[in-house]
C-alpha cells in the first residue's frame, strides 16, 4: 500500500519539529490526526521511526531514512504543485497525482481509467478536483485528444519523480533491516548487453543479491525518457556528446571504436602472401550494400563519417538495425557489410562468423559509459551494481 501524501508531510513535520503539537499546527489537522498519521506510516515501513526523549520525538535510524527519501520526494513535487495552486501542498492526493499521469500520457481518460483499472468517471472526477484546484483547465481538447498543458505536463513529471523516490525509500528500509525489496532497472543499448552487462550481473548474483534485475531495450531517446520519468534507475551504452538535455549527466567508463566486417566468404577477403588481409579500397566497399546502425546513433555518425573523409558518397543501399544477430546473419548468407562496435562484435570475429577488415579507424574513438538523473540517489542495492558496472568497465579500459 503506498504512502499517503498528507501522511508523509505530518511526519516530516514531526521529524523536524519534534513535536505533535507543532505538526498539528504547521499541517492544520489535529494532534491525534498526528498521531494516527505517524502509526499509518510506521506500519506501512515496518519499522520504529521515532524515538521518545524528554526533548520530544526524534527519528530512529530507519525514521531518518525514511525522512531523507520524503523530503527529495516532496522537492521534487512542490514546486511544481505551487505553480499549479498553492493549496495543493496541502489538499492533493496520490490518487489524484496518479490520475493525472495516466491521462497526460494516454491523452484520453478512458485509456488511462484501464491502466489504472478504476471506472472512468472516478478517473476525470480526479482531474476535475485538480482543476478546480487550479482555478483552470489542465488539459486542452485536440484532434488528436486531450493535451496536458505545460503546468500539468510539469506536475505529472514531477509526480513520477517523487514516487520513484518514496519506492526508493521502501528498498532503503529493506536494506537497513537486512531485507531486500525492490528491484534494479537498466536501460541498456547494444554494446553494454554484450561486454559489461552481464558481468555485472553475475557478480552481483555472486555476492547473493537476489533482487530483480530489469534490462530494458529500445531507442536511446525512448530508453532517455524512462530515465527521466523515473522508471529507469540508469543507462548504459554509448554517451552523447554534447548531453542531450541538463538533467541528466553522463559517466564514461571506456572508449569503444567502430570496425568494418564482412562474412567469411566476402569477395573483398583477399590473403596476401604473407597470410595478412588485404585492405580493400573505400571505393570498393561502397560498392556493396551495408549493414548500419540507425541514423542519430553515434556509431550511424561514424559510417558516415568514413565515406565522407575518404571523398565518397555514402552508400546507400542499407539495412538498419541495432541488431548484431540479424547483421551477423546478412553477413553469412549474402554480400553486405557491416559497421558495427568493436566490443560488441568480438564475440563473432572470435568464432569466425565475421571478419574484421584490416581499417585503422581511430577517429571512430567512442565514450561508452552511464547516463543518471542529475541528483540520482541509488539505494544500497544499486549504488552496489553500479559499483560492479564501473569495477568491470575498468578492466576494459586498457584494452580498448
Amino acid at each position: 500500500m503506498p504512502y499517503n501524501l498528507r501522511h508523509l508531510r505530518v511526519f516530516l513535520a514531526v521529524a523536524e519539529t519534534h513535536s505533535v503539537t507543532r505538526a498539528a499546527e504547521l499541517c492544520f489537522v489535529s494532534q491525534p490526526a498526528v498521531t494516527q498519521a505517524l502509526g499509518k506510516i510506521a506500519s506501512l515501513a515496518g519499522a520504529t521511526l521515532f524515538s521518545r526523549t524528554p526533548q520530544g520525538l526524534y527519528v530512529t535510524e530507519a525514521g531518518e531514512t525514511l525522512a531523507r527519501r520524503v523530503r527529495r520526494a516532496f522537492a521534487c513535487l512542490d514546486p511544481a504543485l505551487a505553480d499549479v495552486a498553492p493549496r495543493l501542498k496541502i489538499t492533493v492526493t496520490r490518487a489524484q497525482l496518479n490520475a493525472l499521469i495516466a491521462v497526460a500520457e494516454t491523452q484520453n481518460f478512458t485509456l488511462a481509467a484501464k491502466r489504472l483499472g478504476l471506472a472512468q468517471p472516478t478517473v476525470h472526477r480526479a482531474v476535475s478536483q485538480l482543476e478546480s484546484e487550479a482555478e483552470r483547465p489542465l488539459f486542452e481538447r485536440t484532434s488528436f485528444g486531450i493535451v496536458a498543458t505545460r503546468a500539468a505536463s510539469a506536475l505529472a513529471q514531477a509526480a513520477r519523480l517523487a514516487f520513484a523516490e518514496l519506492a526508493q525509500a521502501d528498498a532503503d528500509l529493506a536494506e537497513a533491516m537486512e531485507r531486500e525489496t525492490g528491484r534494479i532497472v537498466v536501460g541498456a543499448m547494444p554494446l553494454s548487453r554484450a561486454c559489461v552487462l552481464p558481468d555485472a550481473i553475475v557478480a552481483f548474483r555472486a555476492l547473493g543479491r537476489t533482487i530483480p534485475i530489469d534490462v530494458l531495450e529500445g531507442d536511446y531517446d525512448d530508453l532517455l525518457a524512462g530515465l527521466r520519468r523515473g522508471e529507469t534507475d540508469f543507462l548504459i551504452g554509448a554517451l552523447r556528446n554534447p548531453a542531450p538535455i541538463g538533467d541528466i549527466v553522463q559517466e564514461k567508463l571506456f572508449s569503444d571504436s567502430v570496425v568494418l566486417v564482412a562474412g567469411p566468404g566476402h569477395p573483398l577477403l583477399r590473403i596476401t602472401k604473407d597470410g595478412t588481409l588485404l585492405q580493400p579500397t573505400f571505393e570498393a566497399l561502397a560498392r556493396y550494400p551495408f549493414v548500419v546502425a540507425p541514423e542519430g546513433t553515434p556509431i550511424r555518425s561514424h559510417f558516415n563519417r568514413i565515406f565522407e573523409a575518404a571523398g565518397l558518397a555514402v552508400p546507400s543501399r542499407l539495412v538498419e538495425t541495432r541488431s548484431v544477430i540479424l547483421m551477423r546473419e546478412l553477413l553469412e548468407k549474402s554480400d553486405h557489410l557491416g559497421c558495427v562496435s568493436k566490443r560488441q562484435a568480438e564475440a563473432e570475429i572470435a568464432h569466425g562468423l565475421m571478419v574484421a577488415l584490416p581499417f585503422e579507424l581511430p577517429a571512430s574513438a567512442r565514450p561508452i559509459g552511464l547516463t543518471l538523473r542529475a541528483g540520482f540517489l541509488p539505494t544500497a542495492a544499486q549504488a552496489l551494481f553500479l559499483k560492479l558496472l564501473r569495477d568491470k568497465a575498468l578492466s576494459l579500459s586498457g584494452t580498448a
